[in-house]
């Protein structure tokens, strides 16, 4: 327990009811972290807290809409009025597919409240209290979207490019108060998500459009949720102390090996 240790620090973890956040939550507490679960889906949220707890780690949910700055303001104040918050990891998000021309004002709406506002919501809420502490480690999810082009990715891409350039603003300006901040690009990762859109679009063809998908990456599959749990755990532990305002991409050699 003692290499990328996360034993007695305070994890919060946005959109930790599935998929990604999912993974990165039960790998904090594994890892020793109490977790705090913000999700929008009770259901899912409570169902990680009470699986976490009963393999003897330390969680706790909280029904949030990330988008919505009371309520944000509401739960991190309550959870750090009991502990110090020393992780936040903005996940939560939604996806959307089209081009610019396809995209309503209202998929907009949707992905700037979420993705951008959501984000900032979080670091609103949590950095003075980081700063109170002494210090703290910061991950926004962005996406390789942010940085390459994707086709039918107007919104999504526009979004995620916020989040990563919200990452490099915060690591500049919270430097001197200890606070690190970075983001995590990963690239096509198999979800739920993925699951349901294939079955939504590609009824019939499910096999056919995964292994499609899947090669997509030059590594040749999609990623799982525990690479990039793993990724996420380093970047937060004391081990990854001297790493501040950097993307990572984790995308089976996408960005570099495309083309």
């Amino acid at each position: 327990m003692s290499l990328f240790s996360l034993k007695g620090k305070t994890a919060v973890i946005t959109g930790g009811g599935s998929g990604i956040g999912k993974a990165i939550a039960e790998k904090f507490a594994a890892r020793g972290a109490t977790v705090h679960v913000l999700e929008y889906n009770i259901e899912e949220g409570e169902k990680l807290v009470a699986e976490i707890r009963g393999n003897e780690g330390k969680a706790e949910f909280h029904s949030c809409d990330v988008s919505k700055q009371e309520e944000v303001r509401q739960v991190i104040s309550k959870i750090a009025k009991s502990t110090p918050i020393n992780i936040l990891v903005n996940n939560a998000g939604v996806a959307h597919v089209g081009n610019v021309e396809n995209t309503t004002e209202e998929d907009m709406d949707r992905l700037y409240q979420v993705n951008i506002k959501g984000v900032y919501n979080c670091l609103f809420a949590v950095i003075p209290y980081m700063k109170k502490n002494g210090g703290g480690c910061i991950i926004n999810m962005a996406s390789i979207a942010s940085v390459v082009g994707i086709a039918d990715r107007f919104a999504y891409s526009m979004s995620k490019g916020a989040a990563l350039t919200m990452t490099y603003s915060i690591a500049k300006d919270y430097l001197n108060f200890g606070i690190r901040c970075n983001s995590i690009s990963p690239a096509r990762v198999h979800t739920p998500f993925v699951d349901g859109f294939i079955t939504k679009n590609y009824p019939g063809k499910e096999a056919e459009m995964f292994e499609k998908l899947s090669k997509t990456q030059p590594i040749g599959r999609m990623g799982t949720t525990e690479e990039i749990a793993n990724l996420a755990l380093y970047l937060c532990s004391d081990e990854a102390s001297f790493i501040t305002g950097t993307n990572f991409p984790i995308d089976g050699g996408f960005i570099k090996l495309n083309g």
